[in-house]
């Protein structure tokens, strides 16, 4: 790469990350070198690009133009290149994915393995949180989000919908009456997932009415798959994504109850950076994801529907 592509290069990566440590990690090379390539890039078109403060940097009006087009020429040259060696059209290369932390480790495993068996030269660096990361600062290519999104900066492929079920153990019931109304469950042992924007419990009644309690916790956890495990040890009832329990439902170690009512739902989307290019393993993942999980009835429902027929 000549050095007036390496120096905007450089630019893009140290805006994208946010900071020039950030970006020289990224990019496996020094601080130093990093700094030197940007003050480099500021010297020869005689503007400045960058505000560097103590605590961040801000793009000047310079920088922001200049930013737009480094993009579309980076993206440009990179679409040459594939060209002029025989590769475009081959999949290949890094995808930096963020995904959380029970869905990735159920769900996303397997569905990359494909993917990496499919495209042998793609590599993959996943990122496990259940805390929304910064795309763009972070440098990934694209993140899994399950929630309703709303307005976004980012773009978004819908792949499923998440479809939520109160569960508790057999055994946890061997003394106490199934629950009848949501109100009964505010009796019993409720196990909450704290990492949740809402604490309360959202439903739709079998005759169409909205409603929602607030159960008090007997236990807090950020991680559902150890508020699962708890439930299914008879430790209480829980309020989950069906892509978590379907195992458990489908064995018997959980039953479902409250069946009649309808609770919240969310939607599994593809999240990634608003560009107007995107490598081809980037695309290639996302249709391949959007193939993978069925928009309106994932395998894990189809499981637990076959289960109940049983």
């Amino acid at each position: 790469m000549s050095d007036k592509l390496l120096e905007m290069e450089t630019f893009v990566r140290v805006v994208e990350a946010g900071s020039i440590s950030a970006a020289a990690e990224q990019m496996s090379v020094a601080k130093s070198a990093v700094s030197k390539r940007l003050s480099d890039l500021e010297a020869r078109l005689g503007v400045q690009l960058l505000a560097r403060t103590t605590r961040r940097l801000n793009l000047t009006d310079s920088g922001r133009a200049f930013l737009a087009q480094s993009k579309e020429i980076l993206a440009a040259v990179d679409i040459a290149e594939s060209t002029a060696t025989g590769s475009r059209g081959l999949i290949q290369g890094k995808l930096r994915i963020t995904s959380p932390l029970t869905f990735g480790l159920m769900h996303l495993n397997p569905a990359i393995r494909e993917f990496m068996r499919l495209h042998p030269d793609v590599r993959v660096d996943i990122d496990f949180s259940d805390h929304q990361r910064d795309l763009v600062h972070g440098g990934y290519d694209l993140g899994l989000r399950i929630a309703n999104l709303g307005d976004s900066q980012l773009a978004a492929r819908p792949l499923t919908q998440i479809r939520r079920a109160i569960v508790a153990s057999p055994s946890y019931f061997k003394d106490k009456a199934l629950p009848k109304t949501p109100k009964d469950l505010l009796e019993l042992d409720c196990l909450h997932y704290s990492g949740a924007s809402d604490s309360r419990w959202v439903y739709i009644s079998p005759n169409g009415q909205k409603g929602a309690i607030e159960p008090i916790a007997r236990i807090n956890a950020n991680n559902g798959a150890f508020l699962r495990d708890m439930a299914i040890a008879g430790g209480g009832v829980i309020n989950q994504p069906t892509f978590n329990i379907y195992q458990a439902i489908c064995s018997g170690e959980l039953i479902t109850l409250l069946d009649d009512y309808c609770w919240q739902e969310l939607t599994a989307c593809i999240v990634y950076p608003k560009t107007h290019y995107l490598p081809l393993r980037v695309r290639a993942f996302i249709d391949f994801l959007t193939e993978y999980f069925d928009r309106d009835e994932p395998y894990w429902e189809r499981e637990i529907a076959q289960a109940v027929k049983q």
